[in-house]
């Protein structure tokens, strides 16, 4: 797969598929943004619009590259809106049998080269091809969060990953100017296998009166030479997604480092999610989730 504009498809307009959006975008690809719920489709085709809107007045981005961006942009909430796709960037709720059955939909609709990449990272990419008749296009291709900041992708083929589909995502994702790293179709991958027991622990940390946020974020950011501390980035995730995230691990790995604190199921029922509600570990005035 070449390098040539194309058309790329991002499922589901929550956190991920709007950061990813933005990265097809600012790319030059046509992209098309896609959610069932009218409401979410809005929201989130105007998180990427802010962020190109953002980068301008920080003078990260000409104006005209941003209008450029904004112009391949579109939103859709019927899947056959999709038919003209050459890639397609699953990222909807984390529930096998929704993305299966996305999956299994697309194959009615798009071409048979289409390449399916799944933005999962929690479940099996194997699991999740079996949802179509061609599920040796299937590539596990999961954004380091926020995607349009971070350079991360993890790739993880499932079974019956073909040669040509994993090829073409590394060399689709080199056009991104992202970098890849190849994992296996374990859960977790890599960079969650590693992150979620250590945000567990900083979370855990705080609850027990170790240090502040600030000290613990200072102490991350200082030492470790981290962009941003642990608070920080979960208030850009979110806390809901943590947690989801957090026990579909511990349920497939059973290893209680992975169990969200308490904190976090307090944090999760009062609503304060992070960013994206305004309060989390942090307050905002302004509550874009990538906007630098």
């Amino acid at each position: 797969m070449s390098n040539e504009r194309k058309t790329v498809a991002v499922l589901g307009a929550g956190t991920m598929g709007s950061g990813i959006a933005t990265v097809m975008a600012r790319a030059g690809h046509r992209t098309i943004l896609f959610d069932v719920n009218e409401a979410n489709l809005e929201r989130g085709l105007g998180t990427v619009r802010s962020f190109f809107d953002r980068s301008v007045s920080l003078g990260k981005l000409a104006a005209v590259d941003a209008e450029a961006a904004k112009a391949t942009l579109v939103g859709a909430t019927d899947l056959k809106e999709l038919a003209a796709s050459d890639v397609l960037v699953e990222a909807v709720f984390e529930d096998l049998s929704l993305k299966k059955d996305l999956f299994g939909q697309l194959d009615d609709i798009v071409a048979e080269t289409t390449l399916f990449h799944t933005n999962t990272s929690t479940l099996s990419v194997t699991g999740i091809a079996s949802g179509s008749r061609r599920p040796e296009r299937v590539v596990g291709t999961h954004y380091c969060n926020p995607a349009p900041l971070m350079k991360l992708v993890e790739v993880a083929d499932g079974r019956h990953t073909a040669s040509w589909a994993h090829d073409a995502t590394v060399e689709f994702l080199a056009g991104l100017g992202k970098t890849s790293v190849v994992t296996k179709d374990r859960p977790g991958f890599i960079v969650n296998r590693f992150l979620i027991p250590w945000e567990n622990s900083c979370i855990d940390a705080l609850e027990n009166g170790l240090a502040t946020r600030d000290e613990i974020d200072a102490a991350v950011k200082g030492s470790l030479g981290h962009p941003m501390g642990p608070f920080q980035l979960l208030d850009i995730v979110g806390m809901d997604i943590h947690q989801q995230v957090a026990t579909r691990l511990y349920e497939q790995l059973r290893d209680p480092r992975f169990f969200p604190p308490p904190m976090v199921e307090r944090m999760v029922a009062a609503g304060d999610l992070g960013r994206k509600t305004g309060r989390g570990f942090y307050t905002y005035d302004d509550t874009r989730l990538f906007g630098s």
